[in-house]
């Protein structure tokens, strides 16, 4: 009663509303910018069960946005981290961390457990994968995204509502839509539009107000300014990811599917002499590699400069967080290139490891 006072004395919840929270069952993918603060308002309000999904680890840099996290938690895995922090916050529910890679082998039975599903990851597809396996389950999903200074939220798949693949058919081409590694975040901004899905997470447990369902909120931190637009419920599509439900299970996506050797670490064994080095960050990212012997490649136009490409020396791609050169490598072994690899490390490190490669064989020479 004492800790979930001010819930109980608002008419509109009360005590059958706060049983309704302590029966319901929510699973959050992702322990990120969006995921935490989700996270954090569940926990606080008393829903009983809470599922948390995330492969990752914790880095430094998660910590600008990602606020269950400290610095006693950088290396750890984030669902079981998460889990730490939030059984400090409330230890009268049961939280359950799942710390593995979602996938089409083990979303279905893992969503068959709960109620509602959060999608709190940043990648087109795992949203696609997690609105089709919500699709199959029937389970409602709150959605949200975020861009620089922009977020949108809506809830998809709630009774016969549309879903993602009716507002967004297909995924964008991949390396075209840079994720917050790679273009940067304002640090709030996920945890509004987390506060936002929490929203929509609660009263849909609770029956209360008007659910977000067949619109998507745009929200524009800068200018605080509100867009909702109209989508409507396309039965082609939903029919058509149903009646695939058969193959659901048996397909891999290109991640899951990517082989360890396509990347490499400029803690390796890297002999410049040997090696093109090339960037693939669009013209205006920073910093710059003026006056190095790099490539300067954008992904946005590789297929264009395929001309460029060493046929005798192997490739070392880069970007801003290691992530558009993996899909660089794998468009150009698409295109017969071989020998090419992905480098893990950022931009900022990887020029200073070229700067000094360059700068011994210059003095060497």
């Amino acid at each position: 009663m004492s800790r979930y006072n001010r819930h109980i004395i608002l008419s509109e919840i009360g005590q059958a509303g706060q049983n309704k929270l302590f029966n319901a069952k929510v699973l959050v993918i992702g322990a990120g910018g969006l995921g935490c603060p989700v996270l954090q308002y569940l926990t606080a309000a008393g829903v009983g069960t809470i599922g948390i999904v995330d492969f990752d680890i914790v880095e430094i840099s998660n910590l600008q946005r990602q606020v269950l996290f400290g610095t006693s938690s950088l290396g750890k895995n984030k669902a079981k981290a998460a889990k730490q922090r939030l059984k400090d916050l409330n230890e009268n529910i049961s939280i359950f961390a799942y710390p593995e890679k979602l996938t089409h082998k083990n979303a279905i039975d893992l969503f068959k457990q709960y109620d509602i599903i959060v999608d709190g990851t940043d990648n087109f597809e795992s949203r696609y994968l997690i609105n089709d396996a919500c699709i199959l389950t029937n389970k409602p999903l709150v959605f949200g995204a975020i861009y620089k200074f922009e977020g949108q939220v809506s809830v998809f798949n709630y009774k016969n509502g549309p879903s993602y693949r009716c507002l967004f058919l297909n995924a964008p081409k991949e390396g075209t839509v840079p994720n917050c590694s790679e273009i940067g975040v304002l640090g709030v901004l996920p945890g509004i539009i987390g506060s936002m899905q929490a929203n929509e997470v609660l009263k849909i447990i609770l029956g209360i107000g008007k659910v977000l369902t067949g619109k998507l909120l745009c929200y524009n931190a800068l200018t605080l300014q509100n867009t909702v637009l109209q989508i409507k419920r396309n039965d082609a599509i939903i029919e058509s990811v149903v009646n695939d439900a058969s193959s659901f299970n048996e397909k891999l996506s290109d991640f899951n599917c990517e082989l360890e050797y396509l990347e490499i670490s400029i803690k390796d064994n890297i002999i410049e002499e040997n090696i093109q080095f090339i960037d693939v960050r669009e013209s205006h990212e920073q910093p710059k590699v003026n006056g190095l012997n790099v490539s300067l490649i954008p992904l946005s136009n590789l297929e264009n400069n395929l001309d460029k490409i060493s046929d005798s020396k192997k490739k070392a791609l880069f970007c801003q967080s290691g992530i558009r050169s993996l899909h660089a490598v794998k468009l150009l072994h698409i295109n017969n290139i071989d020998n090419c690899f992905s480098i893990k490390e950022g931009a900022t490190d990887i020029i200073e490891h070229i700067k000094e490669l360059q700068n011994i064989s210059s003095n060497e020479s």
